[in-house]
């Protein structure tokens, strides 16, 4: 074995020398940041990107082994994680990236939805040749996903459901509801509970007591029945169907005789009061703004006040419902410029207001 080369026993001795102090200083910077971590009690880091940045590009250069060697303040599977994102982040070209196809307008969608739920025929063609007259250009995926997203079915589905407002809508003025409502009166046996039998035009709104009675029967359903359907004056002349609720005195002799005049009895599923909505509504307003209001004794009261509201109803009260308007109002000619008058009835309970003929 030859003699060492002097220079080169320098050479190892001087390296060899700064390898240890390299490891030693890197014992003493983990134990540094052991310390550090005690003191802030084991709570977690938090890094910035400026922070993240030459951590992750030193980690790379060191390797997986070397860095579980002397990392301490994070794990060497996050700082090579940091290292990753840092180059997707460096070929990532979503900031260069152009928007994709436009949202269709608001008001352009809107109008998909209307023309689909007012025509339950119309396909997805149909509704683009409509868009087309309006100077709106659609695909046929376009329109699809629209009434997807907002939950309507495609026209073969649409067009097998017909809804209950389309069937009033389309049979509007053919339809006549009819309903019961009770008032208690007193008489000389005592309080007693009378039933009135009324019909209401939906269309006009036009309400007919057909008859009062303490007790009614089928018999007496059956003839107030043959005086609604009278050729002359019944008010179910020109009438197609008459919708009713479930009550019992509504019988089969009732529909067998509105049938034969022509008149189809709907019979409304049970506790379905909000398809028998105008009936109810007129029960509600005969009682809140009349009979509750009153006491009422005898069944000719009884008779006097329904008469009277009837009246105030048709020519006298204005109706939301119909536009704030008067149902039918009262033909007053030669009405002067001079100032109003308070009109009432029922001794004052119902009020209204017009100018007196000149």
């Amino acid at each position: 074995m030859g003699v060492l080369d002097p220079f080169r026993f320098v050479l190892i001795s001087i390296a060899g020398w700064m390898n240890q102090q390299q490891q030693q200083a890197i014992e003493y910077l983990r134990e540094e940041n052991n310390v550090l971590r005690e003191q802030l009690g084991g709570r977690r880091l938090r890094f910035t990107d400026e922070q993240r940045r030459p951590l992750a590009v030193k980690a790379k250069g060191l390797g997986h082994r070397a860095l579980a060697a002397v990392a301490t303040i994070v794990t060497p599977e996050t700082l090579l994680a940091w290292h990753r994102k840092l180059i997707a982040r460096k070929y990532d070209g979503s900031a260069r990236r152009g928007p994709g196809r436009p949202r269709v307008e608001r008001e352009i969608e809107s109008l998909v939805i209307q023309m689909a739920t007012d025509n339950r025929d119309w396909g997805y063609t149909r509704i683009i040749g409509a868009l087309s007259n309006l100077g709106h250009k659609l695909a046929r995926g376009t329109v699809a996903n629209i009434l997807k997203r907002h939950g309507i079915e495609p026209a073969p589905e649409r067009s097998r459901k017909t809804t209950w407002k389309e069937f009033l809508t389309q049979h509007w003025d053919m339809i006549v509801a009819a309903d019961f409502f009770t008032v208690e009166v007193w008489t000389a046996s005592g309080l007693q509970r009378f039933v009135v039998l009324f019909f209401i035009e939906l269309s006009t709104r036009r309400v007919e007591i057909v008859g009062i009675h303490r007790e009614p029967d089928s018999a007496w359903v059956v003839q107030c029945a043959r005086q609604l359907t009278d050729p002359d004056d019944g008010c179910l002349r020109g009438k197609r169907f008459l919708l009713h609720d479930r009550d019992a005195r509504f019988t089969a002799a009732f529909a067998d005789t509105l049938s034969a005049a022509g008149v189809e009895t709907v019979r409304l599923p049970a506790r379905s009061p909000n398809l028998n909505a105008y009936a109810e509504r007129f029960v509600r307003t005969i009682r809140e703004s009349c009979l509750d209001q009153l006491i009422l004794v005898g069944e000719r009261s009884l008779r006097t006040a329904v008469h009277e509201f009837v009246q105030h109803y048709h020519h006298e009260r204005n109706h939301q419902g119909m536009r704030n308007q008067l149902l039918f109002p009262i033909e007053r000619t030669g009405a002067s410029d001079g100032p109003m008058a308070c009109r009432a009835r029922l001794g004052g309970l119902l009020k209204y207001y017009d100018r007196p003929a000149a």
